[in-house]
C-alpha cells in the first residue's frame, strides 16, 4: 500500500494505492488466477498435466500462464485481436498457446469468450476459468485484497475505486470491508464504452460514450462477480472517467509520483481522486496501481498513436517531450 503524496496533498485525504503490479506476473489479475486454478484443482476439474483454457484482455492470461508454468499444465488463451503486442509477447515467452480472434461484442458466438469456452469443452483434461462468471474470481479478493485493505489502513478505510472488468476486484473487496465496515463506500469506476456506470444510475445496460482505449476493463454486461455486489447492496456509486482524463493521470502519476503504469491505473486513481474531493479533506480513499506501463509502451506512450486516438492534447505539454 503506498500513499500518493501529491495528490493527497492536492486533496487534503489520503489517496492510497496497493502496488498490484508488484505481483510476480506484475497485474493485480494474478490474484484472480491463483483463485481460478485453486478452485478447479479442489473440485477434481483439473488434473495433472492438464490444460488452463481462458478468454483474456492479457493480464489474467499472463497470470495463468505464470501458474500453468510453475505447476506443469498447458496454458491456451484466447483474446482479442486488439490488445497490445507486449501483452502477446509475453503469454508466448511464457509457452501459452495464444490465440488472438476479432474483437466483437459477447452476444456474438465468435467471442473471444465463447471460443475459449468451446476449445475447453472439446478438449481431454481441460477446463475453462471463465473469469468473468466463475466466482472463485470474486473469492480471491474476499481472502485476500480486502483483508489487506482492512489491515493496511488500520480499519481507516473510508472509500474504496476500482475499474471493473470481471468485476471480481471491486466486488470482492467491498464485501469483505461492508462486513468489517459498513460505512465504508465501494464506487465503480468506469471506461467509456462501458455499460455499469448507467447500470448503476439507472438500472438500464446502457453505453456511456465510445469505446476506451483502455484494455481489460469496462463491461457490456453484468457478470456473475458483478452481480453478487448489485444483489447485496455492495456498492453505493459509480463514477464515468473518460479517457483524456485517465490518460492525463498516466503522465501525471509518471512524472510527478513516479509510477510508470497503463491507462487502467490512470482511471482508478482519476476515480480515487473524484471520490477524494466528493468526501472532503480527512478522509482515506484506496484503489490500485493495475500494471506496469511497459505493457502499453507501443501505444499509450506513442505520440502518434495517441495523435489518432486524438488524445495527444490530453498530455499535459510539460510531459509531451518523453513521448516516442
Amino acid at each position: 500500500m503506498i500513499r500518493l503524496n501529491k495528490l493527497s496533498e492536492a486533496t487534503g485525504c489520503n489517496i492510497l494505492v496497493k502496488a498490484e503490479f508488484a505481483n510476480p506476473s506484475a497485474s493485480v489479475k494474478d490474484r484472480a488466477a491463483f483463485y481460478l486454478i485453486k478452485d478447479a484443482e479442489e473440485k477434481g476439474l483439473l488434473k495433472p498435466g492438464g490444460t488452463v483454457v481462458e478468454g483474456t484482455a492479457g493480464n489474467t492470461g499472463i497470470g495463468l500462464a505464470h501458474m500453468c508454468l510453475a505447476a506443469g499444465y498447458k496454458c491456451v488463451i484466447y483474446m482479442p485481436n486488439t490488445q497490445s503486442q507486449e501483452k502477446i509477447d509475453m503469454l508466448n515467452v511464457l509457452g501459452a498457446d495464444v490465440r488472438p480472434v476479432p474483437a466483437v461484442p459477447y452476444d456474438d458466438p465468435n467471442n473471444y469468450n465463447h471460443q475459449a469456452k468451446r476449445f475447453a469443452e472439446d478438449a481431454d483434461n481441460a477446463i475453462w476459468t471463465n473469469q468473468f462468471d466463475n466466482t472463485a474470481n470474486r473469492r480471491a479478493h474476499v481472502e485476500t485484497t480486502g483483508p489487506e485493505i482492512w489491515q493496511q489502513t488500520d480499519g481507516k478505510v473510508d472509500a474504496i475505486t476500482f475499474s471493473t472488468g470481471t468485476g471480481g476486484t471491486l466486488a470482492g473487496s467491498g464485501m469483505f470491508l461492508k462486513k468489517k465496515k459498513p460505512g465504508v463506500k465501494v464506487v465503480i469506476a468506469d471506461p467509456p464504452g462501458s455499460v455499469l456506470y448507467e447500470y448503476f444510475k439507472s438500472g438500464k445496460l446502457e453505453r456511456t460514450g465510445d469505446d476506451s482505449i483502455t484494455e481489460g476493463i469496462g463491461q457490456g454486461r453484468v457478470t456473475d462477480n458483478m452481480r453478487g455486489g448489485f444483489e447485496e447492496g455492495i456498492f453505493d456509486d459509480a463514477v464515468h472517467v473518460p479517457d483524456e482524463d485517465s490518460v492525463e493521470m498516466v503522465f501525471y502519476l509518471l512524472h510527478e509520483e513516479g509510477f510508470f503504469v497503463g491507462a487502467s491505473s490512470g482511471l482508478n486513481v482519476s476515480a480515487a481522486v473524484e471520490i477524494a474531493k466528493q468526501l472532503g479533506p480527512g478522509h482515506t480513499v484506496v484503489t490500485c496501481l493495475c500494471d506496469t506501463g511497459q505493457r502499453y509502451y507501443a501505444r499509450l506512450f506513442n505520440r502518434d498513436w495517441l495523435h489518432q486516438k486524438g488524445l495527444l492534447e490530453a498530455v499535459p505539454e510539460k510531459y509531451r517531450h518523453t513521448l516516442h
